[in-house]
């Protein structure tokens, strides 16, 4: 009997005990993803490198046995301030700590210490997937009259698949999307200046690697490395000037806005940035525009960014 590529359910749960199944339900821990990838067994094939007396291949061992997962999902808030948004849980399996304020905001930031990781399920058909003591990395991705993105990858533990009861999932929690527009996405400025935005992004570039040594066996986020890339309508020199400040090498602020009404806006806060040598032009619709690369610096630790939701 074949089994049904589309007929797949994904569950995401943080973790109390690193590498300990954090048992994700279906009624409360479904995701609702976009072009999901798996590749359940990553790792090394050591071989035995026997000398004998003929041609012939050698066996191998697998070893450092990893699972990789890649998705994407829309970046819409939970449609009520105070409340933890549906995709909560993996910006936390991705260096971030979550500040909930009741009522009125949850807020994203950076930390170093204790990162923490998630269990993830993954059901195709009648086969589950689990990974365990996963921690990952997100790219938010805003692109003019689409819908926004955060595009999420984690490794962890390889856990041999098995065949499974398909859960129940509740997607009620994942609110629908705002298309980034003018009237959705009501500020993008630098330092100050209202731009206008055709696209932009910022990857935490976090560094997931797989440590297996005799007493650990774990999927480690060892450093963070934030990019920003954006693309804008050229303006005047005099009223900004991205080759005087990679020049200068000063911090620079930026401010995105996206969504409207309470419960929906997602506001991304980077209080120091240094804007990179511009490294050409671009043209559309014969009008010119800037493709802009910043790095978000830290400041006094863990404050490159804030994510806050209202």
């Amino acid at each position: 009997m074949s089994l049904n590529w589309k007929q797949k359910i994904l569950l995401v749960k943080a973790e109390v005990t690193y590498g300990t199944d954090a048992a994700p339900s279906g009624a409360a821990n479904a995701i609702l993803a976009q072009d999901v990838q798996l590749k359940p067994m990553e790792g090394t094939d050591v071989s035995r490198d026997l000398e004998r007396p003929y041609f012939g291949a050698d066996a191998t061992i697998p070893t450092e046995l990893m699972s990789e997962i890649s998705f994407d999902v829309e970046l819409a808030p939970s449609g009520t301030a105070g409340t933890v948004p549906a995709w909560g849980a993996l910006l936390r399996g991705c260096g971030l700590a979550e500040t909930v304020n009741a009522g009125a905001s949850v807020v994203y930031n950076p930390i170093t210490q204790n990162p923490e990781s998630t269990t993830i399920h993954l059901h195709i058909d009648s086969t589950r997937y689990v990974i365990l003591g996963a921690r990952g990395n997100v790219r938010f991705d805003l692109q003019a009259q689409a819908v926004p993105k955060l595009r999420f990858t984690f490794k962890g533990l390889f856990v041999k698949p098995s065949e499974a009861a398909y859960p129940t999932a509740d997607l009620s929690p994942w609110q629908m999307p705002q298309v980034v527009t003018m009237g959705n996405t009501p500020v993008f400025e630098i330092d100050g200046t209202d731009l206008v935005m055709r696209s932009f992004a910022m990857d935490l570039g976090n560094q997931i690697e797989g440590r297996f040594l005799v007493g650990r066996e774990e999927v480690k986020l060892g450093d963070r490395q934030e990019s920003i890339e954006t693309t804008v309508e050229a303006v005047p020199l005099t009223t900004f000037d991205p080759f005087q400040r990679a020049l200068d090498q000063s911090a620079t602020a930026l401010q995105l806005v996206h969504g409207t009404g309470a419960g929906k806006i997602a506001t991304l806060d980077i209080p120091a940035a240094q804007m990179q040598r511009p490294q050409g032009l671009s043209t559309a619709q014969n009008v010119k525009e800037w493709p802009l690369r910043l790095v978000p610096l830290p400041q006094s630790g863990n404050d490159e960014f804030t994510l806050t939701l209202t």
